[in-house]
C-alpha cells in the first residue's frame, strides 16, 4: 500500500475510520481522498486527517488506484452509474455497502474489478472484523490492497462464495448488538437482584471485556472456557442450566437465521 492511491467515495463514520486508519499504518494524506456531499462532512474529515476532498464524486477518483464505495445502499445504483463514465478498467472498486452483491455493482458500473465487504461498527474503534469477497477480475494484488485496507480497521478475513456475506452480516455485522442486549438484559437483572444501576452497568461491561479478552488470547475455543468457569452445582452452572433449558442455543439459531434471512433479502430489493 506504499504507492497506492485510495478514492473513498462517502466520508461519513466508517470512511474515516479506514482512512484514520490508513494514516495510522503509514499512508501520507497525499495518497488519499474523499468526496461528500455535505461541506460539514468534506471539512471535518479534510482537518482531521490533512486529506484532500471533493465535492464531486468523478473528481475523486481521478488517478486513483482503489475506489471505496462507503455510501448508503440506498444510494449506491445512483452514485455508481454517475461515475461509470469517468471510471478506468484496472481501478478496484471496494463496496462496504451492505447487501448490494458484486452482479448489480457490475450492472451499474461495467466490469470493474469488485471487492465486496462486510465491516462492522467496532471498526470504528480499529477493533472491527469484515467478510471479504473477491470477483474473479481481481488481481492478487488487487487482494492483497483490500485486505490491507481492511485490515486497517480490526481482522479481514477472505471468503470463498460471496453468499456467506449473508452469514456474515447475522454473525459479525449485526453481532454487536446482540451483545448490546445481552449487556442491557444483564444490568437490569442485576439491578432487580438489589445492585445501584451504576454498579451494575459497571460489573456488567468489564465482565463483557474481560470475557472477550479472555477467549481471544486462549488457546481453546469458548466452549471449554465455559467448562472451565463452571464448577459442578455451583452458582455458574445453576446459570447455565436455566439457560439452556430456556432454549438458549435455538434462539441464537433462530435469530441468527433470521437475520442472514432479511441480508439476502435487502441484496435482491436494492439490488434491482
Amino acid at each position: 500500500m506504499s504507492k497506492t492511491r485510495i478514492a473513498f467515495i462517502g466520508a461519513g463514520n466508517m470512511a474515516a475510520s479506514l482512512i484514520g486508519g490508513l494514516r495510522a499504518k503509514g499512508l501520507e494524506a497525499a495518497q488519499i481522498r474523499a468526496s461528500d456531499p455535505g461541506e460539514e462532512t468534506r471539512a471535518r474529515v479534510s482537518a482531521e486527517h490533512g486529506i484532500e476532498v471533493f465535492a464531486d464524486n468523478a473528481d475523486a477518483i481521478q488517478g486513483a488506484d482503489v475506489i471505496v464505495l462507503a455510501v448508503k445502499p440506498q444510494a449506491m445504483k445512483a452514485v455508481c452509474e454517475a461515475i461509470r463514465p469517468s471510471l478506468k478498467p484496472e481501478q478496484l472498486v471496494v463496496s462496504i455497502a451492505a447487501g448490494i452483491t458484486c452482479a448489480s455493482m457490475n450492472n451499474w458500473l461495467g466490469a470493474q474489478p469488485i471487492v465486496r465487504c462486510m465491516p462492522n461498527t467496532p471498526a470504528l474503534l480499529r477493533q472491527g472484523v469484515s467478510g471479504l469477497f473477491a470477483t474473479a477480475q481481481v488481481s492478487a494484488e488487487q487482494r492483497q490492497q483490500a485486505q490491507e485496507l481492511l485490515s486497517a480497521v480490526g481482522v479481514a478475513l477472505w471468503l470463498a462464495e460471496e453468499q456467506q456475506l449473508d452469514a456474515v452480516t447475522a454473525v459479525s455485522g449485526s453481532g454487536p448488538a446482540y451483545f448490546f442486549l445481552l449487556i442491557e438484559a444483564m444490568t437490569a437483572a442485576g439491578v432487580k437482584l438489589g445492585l445501584p444501576a451504576d454498579i451494575a452497568a459497571q460489573l456488567t461491561l468489564q465482565t463483557a471485556l474481560g470475557a472477550a479478552h479472555m477467549a481471544v488470547s486462549s488457546d481453546v475455543d469458548a466452549a471449554e472456557l465455559r467448562r472451565r468457569v463452571t464448577s459442578p452445582a455451583g452458582t455458574t452452572e445453576a446459570a447455565i442450566k436455566s439457560f439452556q433449558a430456556n432454549g438458549f442455543e435455538a434462539l441464537v439459531e433462530k435469530a441468527l437465521g433470521a437475520a442472514a434471512h432479511r441480508s439476502a433479502e435487502m441484496a435482491e430489493q436494492l439490488g434491482r
